[in-house]
């Protein structure tokens, strides 16, 4: 009595995949699973309980269910697009506490690049800033654990935790032969959303880090409090900075563009079908008063920081200066799946800029293009690369372009896009693009 499996690979065709075993009995067993082209979605779904019901059945070990059914679901969700996915109860709740401003973590904006963690930008003033986490850093273990085979929100959640607790890190960075190895200690990130200062007694400078619920009331208290400090006979405009913000919610990008514009169409969405065209208005009237707006931008700007600047823009409310921004172009809407089933984030429709302008896989080009010079250490980094250069995603309706520039001097006296902003709304010729009059460059 023969008592080993021996397996065979017997046939790979296009109608399906034949095995050939024998089992411990010495008895020849032959499995076929067909694979019919174009068969009904009814069908393949027979199929996947065939799979699924084998698996149980025959693994060398006794799965887990409901691993088993999220990782299907996982399968099934990320080779859609690079931002659709499936969140479980937890990812879900984690979500959640996100888009609130407040969590305990490490304070770093990620996104998933070839099954590995790339930092998209630490955050203002967090652990992972203080720590020396770089934009473009491949996030390779966090606390011995591989990311590789990782979704996004595993890896997210393994860098969650409680606060005053310690996670390990070891990235990869370009220019750089070693891991570079990092022990962190959690805190309670509060994401400021928004922060701003006056600068020589006559600009108001607003930084929009994220947009989550708490930024468009943040935003206005910036606004109001400049207003205080220099007065309006003065106050000769604002610098709008969103230079590496990932984006956030929709409606926080409708309503931070409705502060800046008096009426008139933010963006419009477009589904599948026209009846799924929606287009969102600016409301609630200019908080700035029609004071001259110059927004920055650069290769980290992406989603709704491309909305608000695309909506501005095409107002021709603001001048845009900096570098060519990422090109996330589409909607995720986030459908809950009942109690402790979790929630989907579906790529559900593409966004366009009130002038019809689609950024998806292209981005929105500056009205000045201001390089900043990049330290020699720094010069072997990657820069991101867009969302072109992401696999599986939505293509572009045009030329796609890759991902540009996304370096921001940590010190303002090396910042060459702000210092460009600065001089254009004082009305001092930046270069031979840049208007002499803001006012005239930036219409109300």
């Amino acid at each position: 009595m023969r008592k080993n499996v021996l397996f065979f690979l017997g046939a790979a065709t296009g109608a399906g995949l034949m095995l050939l075993a024998t089992s411990p009995q010495g008895t020849l067993s032959l499995a076929f699973a067909k694979q019919s082209v174009g068969a009904d979605p009814y069908s393949q779904l027979n199929l996947f309980g065939e799979v699924f019901e084998r698996v149980r059945a025959d693994y060398v070990e006794k799965p887990d269910d409901t691993k088993l059914i999220e990782g299907a679901i996982n399968g099934m969700v990320t080779s859609l697009d690079p931002h659709s996915r499936y969140m479980n109860e937890k990812s879900w709740k984690d979500m959640q506490e996100t888009t609130q401003g407040e969590f305990g973590g490490l304070g770093i904006e990620v996104m998933m690049e070839s099954g590995l963690v790339k930092v998209v930008a630490p955050m203002d003033d967090t652990p992972a800033a203080k720590a020396g986490i770089m934009s473009g850093d491949l996030i390779t273990q966090i606390d011995g654990v591989a990311v590789q085979g990782l979704t996004l929100e595993q890896a997210v959640s393994k860098m969650k935790g409680p606060i005053d607790t310690k996670t390990r890190l070891k990235i990869m960075r370009k220019g750089v032969e070693q891991p570079i190895e990092v022990t962190i200690v959690r805190e309670i990130i509060r994401v400021r959303p928004v922060t701003f200062h006056t600068e020589g007694g006559d600009i108001g400078y607003i930084r929009i880090t994220s947009f989550n619920e708490q930024t468009t009331d943040a935003l206005r208290k910036a606004i109001a409090d400049i207003s205080k400090q220099i007065p309006q006979e003065k106050l000769a405009g604002y610098v709008i900075d969103l230079r590496n913000n990932p984006g956030g919610l929709l409606d926080q990008a409708v309503s931070v563009s409705s502060t800046f514009l008096a009426r008139g169409e933010v963006v419009s969405t477009r589904g599948r079908t026209p009846e799924e065209t929606h287009r969102f208005s600016a409301r609630g009237g200019d908080r700035t008063k029609g004071k001259p707006l110059v927004v920055l931008i650069n290769g980290g700007s992406a989603s709704a920081s491309e909305i608000v600047a695309g909506a501005l823009h095409d107002h021709q409310r603001a001048r845009l200066i900096g570098t060519r921004s990422f090109g996330k172009g589409s909607v995720q809407t986030v459908i809950p799946l009942g109690a402790r089933n979790g929630a989907l984030a579906l790529t559900t429709a593409r966004y366009f800029t009130p002038s019809g302008h689609s950024i998806q896989a292209q981005g929105i080009n500056p009205d000045i293009e201001v390089l900043q010079d990049v330290p020699d250490e720094l010069k072997g980094r990657p820069e991101l690369q867009g969302e072109a250069s992401m696999r599986g995603h939505l293509s572009a309706e045009g030329a796609e372009q890759t991902g540009s520039q996304s370096y921001v001097p940590p010190d303002e006296k090396d910042d060459k896009a702000l210092a460009a902003a600065y001089n254009l709304l004082r009305g001092v010729r930046a270069n031979a693009d840049t208007p002499s009059n803001p006012r005239a460059a930036v219409p109300n």
